[in-house]
């Protein structure tokens, strides 16, 4: 039975991104936003695939409804997280949002090629990223229709 549009449990987003300020920002528009979701962050694109995979200490967190992912990574790069995601039959369907300060053609081109579900360039102007990021909570977390989980 559908229950409307919006979500009757909190919608579980994992935030990759090794920028301390970036994190605080999104964590602070999400805040702000009341809305319904479990924020988890990494910094690297290995804590990534082991939070996603749930290997090692990460072996009970949830597995997310949409990753927000930054491009450039320490350690394991957002492309490369990005490709084994979508080539993982367990991970594919999860929404992966990139949010990136990158404006280049290529990159653009690559993530879409790697079957990235958005792109978005972070915006340099604080008021603007936090406009931004809370228009990608209310677009992921209320319009769109987010796939089930698998059970766990």
């Amino acid at each position: 039975m559908e229950m409307g549009s919006e979500h009757a449990e909190p919608v579980d987003i994992l935030l990759v991104e090794d920028n301390p300020g970036d994190i605080r920002l999104t964590q602070e528009a999400f805040r702000d936003g009341k809305l319904l979701n479990r924020l988890s962050t990494v910094s690297d694109g290995e804590q990534a695939m082991a939070f996603l995979r749930r290997q090692g200490k990460y072996g009970q967190v949830r597995q997310p409804d949409l990753v927000l992912l930054d491009l450039n990574l320490p350690r394991k790069d957002g492309r490369e997280v990005l490709a084994e995601v979508k080539a993982d039959p367990e991970l594919r369907r999860i929404p992966v949002v990139v949010v990136t300060s990158s404006r280049a053609e290529e990159d653009i081109l690559k993530a879409y090629d790697l079957h990235t579900n958005c792109y978005v360039t972070k915006p340099v102007d604080l008021v603007k990223f936090v406009a931004v990021v809370k228009s990608i909570e209310h677009f992921w977390v209320h319009i769109v229709k987010l796939p089930p989980k698998i059970a766990e």
